[in-house]
């Protein structure tokens, strides 16, 4: 199966999940995104201003899931640290560029990415979401040059011949998995989770598809948690496919037992 925004529209008709989405202040995007994702059976939302209280909800069972919507970042990525007591948050974005197919790409947070180790943990954390998704994971691994590029800076060997590492043991995993290098229209055109080189250059690829290129941002599922959260922009218009791509999740047993 292809995966689409279209495809996550259609399991998000589930309109007994709850969720919360954070909110500066009751905005007013944020209300109106609940009222339409309500209108269209997409869950019973609630929105919070406190993150504090949103994660401790999350983590109790009172809702099923967690969208970000336009609470600080700093704040909700902190309460989840406290919440689930985690380092990092490691998310993937579902992007979907204009006139092209949606994948799930990361790290897109710039603090995230920057070892071997953690990179192989977003493969095979972004694989098993796919796979739960229904989907058979193609994953593309980016680099910082061309093979033949080694040599030229040091900087650009690092990340390809960790992304060499990185399909090497991929593949023993069974995997679909390969080294794209520098090549992101490749790899964007051809696989369904694509691992840029560290988080900085994923966040600036993150914003350059979405709010230069017109690309769709549905949100940023959190991989390393048992719960369902969906980061999102504050600069969002609107968080109507958030709150869908949450209920998705929810609906295809992303989360654990309580869940249900």
């Amino acid at each position: 199966m292809m995966l689409t925004a279209e495809t996550i529209l259609s399991m998000a008709e589930n309109p007994e999940v709850r969720i919360g989405i954070g909110t500066n202040h009751n905005s007013k995007k944020v209300e109106a995104s609940i009222a339409v994702a309500m209108e269209k059976g997409y869950g019973q939302v609630e929105a919070y201003t406190d993150p504090d209280r949103m994660i401790m909800d999350l983590l109790e069972g009172e809702i099923q899931a967690a969208v970000r919507g336009d609470m600080g970042s700093n704040e909700a990525m902190g309460a989840i640290k406290a919440g689930f007591g985690v380092e990092r948050v490691l998310r993937v974005a579902a992007l979907e560029p204009r006139d092209g197919n949606l994948f799930f790409f990361g790290p897109v947070g710039i603090d995230e990415g920057w070892d071997l180790e953690e990179k192989m943990n977003f493969v095979s954390l972004g694989a098993e979401l796919l796979e739960r998704l229904g989907v058979e994971p193609a994953v593309g691994v980016l680099s910082g040059g061309r093979l033949s590029d080694i040599g030229r800076i040091s900087v650009a060997d690092k990340t390809i011949n960790e992304a060499e590492r990185i399909v090497s043991w991929g593949t023993e995993q069974g995997l679909d998995i390969e080294h794209d290098e520098i090549l992101i229209e490749k790899a964007a055109s051809s696989r369904n989770l694509v691992i840029a080189p560290d988080g900085i250059s994923g966040n600036l690829i993150f914003r350059t598809l979405h709010f230069l290129g017109g690309g769709r941002a549905m949100g940023a599922p959190v991989l390393n948690i048992d719960r369902v959260f969906i980061d999102t922009s504050r600069a969002k218009g609107s968080y109507e496919d958030s709150i869908a791509l949450a209920s998705a999740l929810v609906g295809k047993g992303l989360c654990q037992e309580f869940c249900l």
